[in-house]
């Protein structure tokens, strides 16, 4: 297997903190509400996000049902009323996004690395599950939209992580092999599984545990390294 010409990554978790912004802005959004944003809370809060994203990822609900679904989970047992109707619901949503937005960051090693990359002649693309709208949101906003190459949103391609084809057609894009394309994630499943499912070389980035300089240094030695594509890497 030759070296990687294309070092690809996943977006939220890997080179954008969204559980950071999603924490600032659940806690601001709660306490709005007249709830405390309490552990337990914010628990919940993560565990229905989880759980309704996942809902959606498999067709079962329609993006904006999902965010619904999210409130009327979370909110009445912390004694917070919830609005009757979609379009109340979809208001008060829209008042944790903005909260959410405005926490938005990049982990702050991401653009030099980025940069880095390409600088060294590498191909950058992007891989994300999500809303094409939002996901380009946090691109624009946290200023790393101009760092890409080809930027691969499930809504847009039509498959979503770790289904095999959503990783085709990063590679289509890019302009390389899957074999030539190393991609970088936090979800082992999502992520690290589905790439290794279309021949890339999956390699799991844990920002809970790895700080930016061993990000960093696993990111170019996997890029300068050969070896086979369905390997252990962690």
């Amino acid at each position: 297997m030759t070296t990687p010409l294309a070092a690809c990554f996943d977006l939220d978790g890997t080179l954008f903190d969204h559980a950071g912004a999603a924490q600032v802005g659940a806690a601001a959004f709660l306490e709005r509400q007249g709830a405390e944003s309490t552990e337990a809370a914010l628990a919940s809060w993560f565990a229905a996000e989880e759980e309704q994203f996942e809902r959606w990822r498999l067709g079962e609900v329609s993006f904006p049902e999902q965010r619904r679904q999210r409130l009327r989970t979370v909110l009445p047992p912390l004694g917070c009323v919830v609005a009757a109707d979609d379009a109340g619901v979809d208001a008060m949503f829209a008042d944790y996004l903005r909260s959410y937005r405005a926490a938005w960051r990049t982990f702050p090693d991401v653009a030099d690395l980025l940069r880095d990359l390409r600088a060294q002649g590498y191909r950058v693309g992007l891989l994300t599950n999500g809303s094409e709208e939002q996901q380009l949101d946090k691109l624009a906003q946290t200023g790393i939209d101009q760092l890409f190459d080809v930027v691969c949103v499930s809504e847009r391609i039509g498959f979503q992580k770790p289904h095999a084809g959503a990783f085709a057609a990063l590679a289509a894009e890019v302009g390389v092999r899957p074999a030539d394309c190393a991609f970088f994630g936090d979800d082992p499943v999502r992520d690290v599984a589905g790439a290794r499912s279309a021949g890339m070389r999956g390699v799991l980035i844990d920002r809970a545990t790895q700080d930016a300089a061993t990000v960093r240094d696993l990111v170019f030695s996997t890029m300068a390294s050969r070896g086979d594509c369905s390997a252990a890497t962690s």
